[in-house]
């Protein structure tokens, strides 16, 4: 099997697989999508992707089929299912449910609002859009704090690495590109969490400690959007 992976450097989408990718130590042709250059809108590329979204990961089977999947999630899973031997799932249904919940309060909650072609847009129509950013990933990863606290451990949930943290590290990335980790006033109106009586950023401290154990790994290092072929200095 053969696995190209059609991504960019600062996709936080494309920085999931990318993770995802290395926690299953699966080697992969690294193709760049610049949707700097709209790239993501030339043929054949949108013949694979009719969202003209990065990534798009590529898959040729021994025989020579193959097949293109879209979007971060159901390539994560695709992963999973075809190479279970290093899960990044639990095996506990009832956790690979809140695994899954606590991926789509990124996937679905906060990356969207951050995106290139949103925040194009929102400047086009005279928004702050940094005001507007802000505003919804610290609502997102408040909420990401506090449903992470029910089930984490070492890592997000429990004591393994799963596709939660192949959402949490590129969306922390994705906060301080856009200094909200750096914003204490933006913290400060939101309730602590449950075990931690002072509000402000102390809300955060459990998902930076699991951030710093995710970044001790090969997988998740190599993956940072600096360390990629196309990343601009």
């Amino acid at each position: 099997m053969k696995l190209r992976l059609f991504n960019y450097w600062r996709s936080s989408a494309s920085h999931r697989v990318r993770i995802a990718l290395g926690l299953k130590g699966l080697e992969y042709e690294y193709v760049v999508v610049n949707i700097l250059t709209k790239d993501q809108f030339a043929e054949p590329y949108r013949a694979m992707n009719p969202m003209s979204q990065v990534p798009t990961l590529e898959v040729t089977e021994e025989n020579g089929e193959v097949h293109t999947i879209a979007q971060s999630l159901p390539i994560m899973e695709f992963l999973e299912e075809r190479f279970p031997e290093i899960p990044i799932l639990p095996r506990d249904s009832y956790m690979r449910a809140r695994c899954r919940g606590l991926a789509e309060i990124v996937n679905s909650g906060i990356q969207p609002f951050q995106n290139l072609s949103t925040t194009k847009r929102l400047a086009e129509l005279g928004v702050d859009d940094k005001a507007w950013v802000q505003s919804f990933i610290a609502e997102g990863m408040n909420a990401l704090a506090h449903a992470t606290a029910e089930v984490s451990g070492m890592f997000s949930v429990q004591d393994s690495p799963t596709i939660a943290d192949c959402c949490l590290v590129p969306q922390l990335a994705s906060a301080r590109r856009f200094g909200l980790l750096d914003a204490d006033d933006v913290w400060a109106k939101y309730p602590p969490l449950p075990e931690i009586h002072d509000p402000g950023r102390a809300v955060l401290d459990a998902l930076l400690s699991i951030e710093k154990r995710c970044l001790s790994m090969p997988a998740f290092a190599n993956a940072a959007p600096d360390r990629q072929p196309d990343a601009v200095k």
